[in-house]
């Protein structure tokens, strides 16, 4: 995979879950009547007696990933993030996480990219209910490069997590010895003016906001923070000496995310000017994917506006 290619998330998880399971047999997925979505239905061809089919049952499909777990298994569950963090919420906090179960879910579809599936299967909502959990952590690789890289990291960590998958096709941003790390974010580019903070799709939106920016001579730091929870505490503060002003910008609510993660971290020890790049409040339409990043404000010229937005509040 060359950088400048497009894959879809779901399908680099596809082929890196059945990658991993050569290794670990102890890996078991458990799937409600969504394999061809989510791309589980290649683990299923591979290793037809380590996959599990509840049918339409997600709050079940969950108790039984709590079980297996329990018997030293490693479960990978997954469907539509909106059905996995919404309909199997309460199985999720207290089936797996009350007991620190190392079950590891896979919300596919998330935010609304996923286009033309409708509103009711769009899930804006996830990053919030899954960070939310204590013990939870939660991951939204930014292509298929660092998904495939995700997932390895997951098997080999003890606990519970929630990564975002994805139905459209991103571009490769990364590259093969870029280093990946649970709980690590890292940029991409470095500038002094103002620092972009992205995850998932925003993060090559806010690639070609700093192209926009720097031919205005304003020089932006893009940071890519694959890992929401635990949150880079140390290249937040870092990045907030160096540059004075924050644009967070996520394909999720604007309450509850990665913008509400940023902003209560700093507010512990900084003030600096910080704006907010994500769904404002409302339900989203059907549509094509890039034009519904433009309809609702998440797009590249909403970055550069709110970059200097906050470079502006930052001169005050």
């Amino acid at each position: 995979m060359n950088l400048g290619e497009m894959q879809s998330l779901r399908d680099a998880f596809g082929e890196a879950l059945v990658n991993i399971s050569k290794e670990y047999e102890s890996i078991i997925v458990v799937d409600s009547d969504d394999a061809l979505a989510t791309r589980t239905g290649k683990f299923a061809q591979a290793f037809p007696q380590r996959f599990i089919n509840v049918g339409v049952a997600e709050q079940n499909m969950i108790g039984v990933a709590a079980g297996l777990a329990l018997a030293d298994k490693i479960p990978f569950v997954s469907t539509h993030a909106i059905f996995l963090c919404g309909r199997a919420y309460e199985q999720i906090r207290t089936a797996v996480c009350y007991g620190d179960l190392n079950v590891k879910l896979i919300g596919s579809h998330g935010g609304i990219t996923v286009g033309h599936d409708g509103p009711t299967h769009f899930a804006i909502e996830d990053l919030a209910l899954m960070t939310a959990i204590p013990g939870m952590a939660v991951i939204v690789p930014v292509d298929g490069i660092e998904m495939t890289k995700a997932i390895n990291a997951v098997v080999q960590y003890r606990g519970p997590v929630y990564v975002r998958s994805g139905r459209s096709s991103v571009p490769i941003l990364t590259k093969q010895s870029t280093g990946f790390e649970i709980g690590r974010g890292y940029r991409l580019c470095s500038g002094n003016d103002v620092a972009i903070i992205s995850c998932g799709v925003m993060v090559s939106k806010s690639m070609e906001a700093r192209r926009n920016l720097h031919n205005q001579g304003i020089k932006a730091t893009v940071a890519n923070f694959h890992t929401l929870k635990p949150i880079d505490t140390d290249l937040l503060h870092f990045l907030a000496a160096e540059c004075g002003a924050f644009v967070v910008a996520e394909e999720h609510s604007i309450y509850g995310g990665l913008g509400s993660i940023v902003a209560t971290e700093i507010a512990n020890d900084l003030s600096i000017p910080m704006e907010f790049v994500a769904i404002k409040d409302t339900f989203c339409e059907s549509g094509d994917a890039d034009a519904l990043l433009e309809k609702y404000h998440l797009g590249v010229q909403d970055i550069v506006s709110a970059a200097l937005h906050a470079i502006k509040r930052k001169t005050r």
